[in-house]
């Protein structure tokens, strides 16, 4: 990477290629700028300076943790890079709508004796247009095989440091909710935050004939540890279930009522994924724990379940995918497990070919859930046949290939991990077959596949055939 530097001239940096234009590499420079250009192109440089212009209410010692790598630059491309760099860290803070850089030979500082500008030094100025103190936005949102229309207010930057409020309400095909969160991250280190949110939820499960109404509030720490990312929180929950249908069971009708659930969770995750969507290497390891009742509350259980997913590149663009999830819910005190609090399986998102968690325990056509799972899959992803739209709108699709099965269950915890692993083993679903995927942006997917489900014990509900589905998490 080379870059002509004009003694005087500032020299701009926009977007990801930092204004170095391969058509400039071509010029030659004139004599009397010969000398200069030696000394900042092959030679060490220093940075004198690095200032910010265009701040209003953001407070600079926010910014300094995001740009202090310039002043470690040695030489001029690795200036360019680090102020790249800098660039994106404070694009990232989501307090500023734009960020330019200017590189200018340095002019030293006429304010202090003795500080005047040193033959290879450097100036890089940072130009920034904060957002609006108030902004909205109006949205949709895929989630697991529903959609929803998102409202939202949002108070960036609301205290100098990068604080976040904002109001959202969201009204979708089975969960309407709104909430109030306040988002603060440390100076210096955005991976490490804290989250607070007040929000109510009201859900309708129709495959347990089931509403739910949440009306809770829950702090979060996020933290990275290495190449992991961890979120320990605290939720206290007040929960109000009822029948969402006169023929709801009677196993339902008995789960009707309040509740409150107060717990402490944590999470890690480890991704080396290329794409959240279509990843064509890498793997995801994540693991979550959830402990009820230790600080209070009706419900009482430990809850463990992980998810694991390989992936890998073959011939003729083709990816190789295999996953995993498992999990089990551990009643505490004597207690019985809730119907909110257990597992469920089956659908286009998990076990395909079955119903809308329609696999395991169930009373008069409603499903119950299970205390123990898992699910495991095998996808083999191919570029469409024959390549069409290559290179664009063609890209967004997949063809697809998959064999998926699983089990969900109740436990009898008396018993041995023998005597578990053996329930988990028997009345195995599984099933097979091939479709189409379509990628939404980084962060859904589509799918429409024929599938052909096996394994069917009596009460389940399978879609033999052609079945569609949209969501952010697939098996």
């Amino acid at each position: 990477m080379w870059c002509v530097v004009h003694s005087l001239d500032p020299l701009p940096m926009h977007g990801r290629d930092l204004g170095v234009n391969p058509d400039d590499m071509i010029e030659v420079p004139e004599p009397e700028h010969a000398a200069k250009q030696e000394i900042l192109e092959n030679k060490d440089v220093v940075v004198q300076h690095v200032n910010i212009q265009g701040l209003g209410r953001t407070k600079e010692d926010l910014l300094g943790h995001e740009i202090s790598d310039v002043f470690h630059a040695k030489n001029l491309i690795d200036v360019m890079k680090k102020a790249h760099m800098a660039r994106q860290k404070l694009l990232r803070l989501g307090i500023f709508k734009e960020v330019e850089v200017l590189i200018d030979t340095s002019e030293g500082d006429r304010l202090v004796l003795g500080a005047g500008a040193l033959p290879n030094g450097l100036d890089v100025i940072f130009e920034v247009t904060e957002v609006k103190r108030l902004t909205g936005s109006y949205n949709t949102m895929v989630g697991n095989n529903e959609g929803s229309m998102v409202l939202g207010v949002k108070l960036p930057n609301m205290l100098g440091r990068a604080e976040k409020m904002t109001f959202q309400f969201s009204y979708g095909t089975k969960e309407t909710s709104y909430g109030l969160s306040f988002f603060k991250p440390q100076p210096g280190c955005f991976e490490r935050n804290l989250v607070l949110n007040l929000y109510k939820v009201t859900g309708q499960f129709p495959w347990s004939s089931l509403k739910e109404t949440d009306r809770g509030l829950s702090a979060e720490l996020n933290f990275p540890v290495g190449r992991s990312s961890h979120t320990v929180k605290w939720e206290g929950v007040w929960r109000e279930l009822g029948c969402l249908a006169r023929s709801a069971s009677f196993a339902v009708r008995e789960e009707s009522g309040h509740s409150l659930k107060s717990a402490l969770s944590h999470s890690m995750s480890v991704d080396s994924r290329n794409s959240a969507i279509f990843p064509n290497r890498g793997a995801l390891l994540r693991i979550n724990q959830e402990l009820a009742g230790y600080t209070g509350g009706d419900a009482s259980f430990l809850k463990e379940d992980f998810e694991l997913q390989f992936n890998k590149h073959l011939f003729l663009d083709s990816v190789l995918s295999a996953s995993l999830w498992g999990g089990m819910l551990y009643p505490l005190g004597g207690h019985s497990s809730c119907i909110a609090d257990r597992f469920y399986l089956g659908g286009p998102t998990s076990v395909r070919g079955f119903g809308m968690y329609s696999i395991g325990p169930q009373s008069e056509g409603d499903y119950l859930g299970g205390e123990a799972y898992w699910a495991g899959g095998l996808h083999l992803y191919t570029p469409l046949p024959f390549r069409p739209g290559k290179g664009g709108f063609g890209d967004l699709f997949r063809t697809h290939f998959f064999l998926n099965a699983g089990n969900l269950c109740n436990l009898n915890y008396g018993e041995g991990p023998k005597a578990h692993l053996q329930k988990l083993a028997e009345c195995l679903r599984w099933s097979y077959g091939a479709g189409v995927v379509l990628r939404l942006g980084n962060i859904a997917r589509l799918e429409l596949n024929y599938c052909v489900p096996m394994g069917v014990q009596s009460g389940d509900r399978i879609c033999d055939g052609v079945q569609f589905g949209a969501g952010i998490r697939f098996l």
